[in-house]
């Protein structure tokens, strides 16, 4: 019904568009077919449509016609803002006047999601013992990309749902917490984003940087680094959309006061050795032993360095890497986890032998299959996106928001880039409760790029955006 609404509402002369301050529906239609007709929006009456969709004075129809006025014809960076900022007070705003001079070390992280992307579960734990304040907000899977708050829901009796007021007194007595999205924070995003998804208006940039953006600021953080991955198991696939899409997030998040900084990171092979819930966690712990993959550690290195060099704990971003590099070798970021697990509802018992022995705690698969090579050379390359999508289908991942995932099942590498592989050598692991199918084997097999010749095993960092 909206296309037909949107399509019928009358050509508006220039000279007659109203700056909108005050919303009603007598005025929402003159507002759509302002921005229908290409002109660019007011802050004012961004927010007054933004207000009006919240407290539903806007009509689920009017919603649907200005997105896809704006899909149509895209936002400037002023009305990008001014949308981001109009979502974050659409809601509840996390206030950290409470710490004092600890407000100036709130910092967070956003990624936009890859295969094996459990960078954020040793980041914070580091990043709380450096000295840094982390009220970390992470969201679930969906597609082929993993999400934070199901890997952490694979330790028993790890509680994600905690009220902002809580979140608040965690922050000031432990440095951190891992939490999900609040019902009061940001409830415009979550209108806006349900009438996206049914409109076809998801992809459109501007939306996008909008709704990411103004779940982070809602968070009142000092400082941002941004995770921008491209590749062939990024939802930009290509440096350029990536670099695009990292530009317009660091320029809202910088127009609106917070320092803000964005790293493209390399999204083609799976990031580290496990692709699977509870297998992360696993891999996690390790990170925070020292002990994990060498691209896993570069990622927590990168990113913790470039927040402590922006809240002044580092002097350099070279600092910060060794700090964050520290903290997750002297057993540090271990002990921050540990007691941020138990302040989640995570037993004392579990949590101790989570840092210890991680397979005593964590649940795992009744099966394992392993999957070997097919011919001798060098690992070049194991692409991700089939990895994601087998690992999706033993049921590690979601295709819908309703979809039970199995904490236990996964994949798992037994090598990385670079070494060395004989024919008839297992290559990979599959950690299941159902049967494996040829198909699912063979869909592996293809990920898997052998050379005759040996590399390096290259850096994951492609590009800083927003140096300060």
């Amino acid at each position: 019904f909206f296309f037909r609404f949107f399509l019928d509402l009358q050509p508006l002369p220039f000279l007659l568009v109203p700056n909108l301050v005050e919303m009603s529906m007598f005025h929402m239609p003159r507002l759509l077919a302002k921005k229908r007709d290409g002109f660019e929006l007011t802050k004012e009456e961004i927010e007054g449509f933004v207000k009006g969709a919240v407290d539903k004075s806007v009509t689920g129809d009017q919603i649907g016609a200005m997105l896809m006025a704006m899909y149509l014809n895209g936002l400037t960076d002023d009305e990008t803002v001014s949308l981001t900022n109009a979502l974050k007070n659409s809601g509840e705003i996390l206030n950290w006047d409470s710490l004092g001079e600890g407000k100036k070390v709130v910092v967070d992280k956003h990624s936009t999601g890859g295969v094996g992307d459990k960078i954020s579960i040793p980041l914070a734990p580091a990043l709380m013992a450096c000295g840094c304040k982390v009220p970390m907000i992470s969201g679930r899977g969906l597609g082929h990309t993993g999400g934070t708050l199901d890997k952490l829901e694979s330790i028993p009796g790890f509680n994600v749902r905690i009220p902002p007021i809580k979140m608040v007194e965690l922050v000031d007595q432990l440095n951190g917490c891992m939490v999900g999205q609040s019902d009061t924070l940001v409830p415009g995003d979550r209108i806006l984003y349900a009438t996206r998804d049914v409109t076809s208006t998801v992809t459109s940039q501007p939306l996008i940087v909008a709704s990411i953006m103004s779940k982070k600021i809602a968070e009142s953080p000092a400082a941002l680094v941004l995770d921008v991955k491209s590749g062939s198991g990024a939802f930009m696939d290509t440096l350029e959309k990536a670099e695009s899409l990292a530009n317009a997030l660091v320029h809202v998040g910088q127009a609106l006061g917070i320092k803000t900084t964005a790293l493209l990171t390399e999204m083609d092979c799976p990031i580290g050795l496990m692709v699977g819930n509870a297998m992360e966690v696993a891999e996690s712990m390790d990170c925070m032993k020292g002990q994990g993959p060498p691209d896993v550690e570069e990622l927590v290195c990168l990113l913790g360095g470039q927040l402590l060099y922006l809240t002044g704990i580092a002097v350099t971003k070279d600092e910060g890497y060794q700090k964050i590099r520290s903290a997750l070798q002297d057993g540090s970021a271990m002990e921050s986890f540990r007691t941020m697990m138990i302040a989640q509802g995570v037993s004392e018992k579990d949590a101790g032998l989570l840092c210890t022995d991680h397979w005593a705690v964590l649940p795992k698969a009744n099966e394992k299959t392993d999957v070997l090579a097919e011919s001798d050379g060098f690992v070049q390359m194991v692409h991700a996106m089939p990895v994601a999508i087998v690992a999706g289908d033993l049921g590690a991942g979601r295709k819908t928001q309703n979809d039970v995932i199995d904490p236990a099942v996964g994949i798992e590498f037994l090598v990385q880039r670079g070494d060395k592989l004989e024919k008839g050598q297992p290559w990979a692991r599959i950690h299941h409760n159902t049967p494996v199918s040829e198909e699912q084997v063979k869909q592996l097999q293809a990920a898997l790029d052998i050379s005759q010749d040996a590399s390096d095993f290259p850096s994951r960092l492609i590009k800083v955006i927003g140096e300060y």
